[in-house]
């Protein structure tokens, strides 16, 4: 079972994780796109990105705007390490 990340070691990896929140015991953060076309295919990326984890976020899409929520189930719905690791991940996919 993944354990839960202390506050400040959230904090701290957030410092790493641009335009991440930490709220309501998940990491949040919204993306906006040109269209729905280009958010699809970001949806698309987040997709592998997750299933190479073995991790998989919340996400909900509006046309253009993408917001992605993660938490640990493992870890009673805790941030937890595959959290961070997942988020840098789909930073990088949104530059991708």
């Amino acid at each position: 079972m993944p354990e839960p990340l202390t506050h400040d070691q959230i904090a701290t990896a957030l410092e790493n994780l641009p335009g991440w929140e930490h709220g309501d015991d998940e990491l949040n953060k919204s993306f906006e796109f040109a269209d729905f076309k280009a958010a699809l295919a970001f949806i698309n990326r987040v997709g592998e990105a997750a299933e190479a984890l073995g991790h998989h976020p919340e996400l909900f899409n509006v046309y253009n705007r993408v917001k992605l929520a993660l938490s640990t189930h493992d870890a009673d719905g805790r941030v937890t390490q595959l959290d961070v690791d997942l988020a840098g991940r789909i930073n990088a996919a949104a530059e991708a």
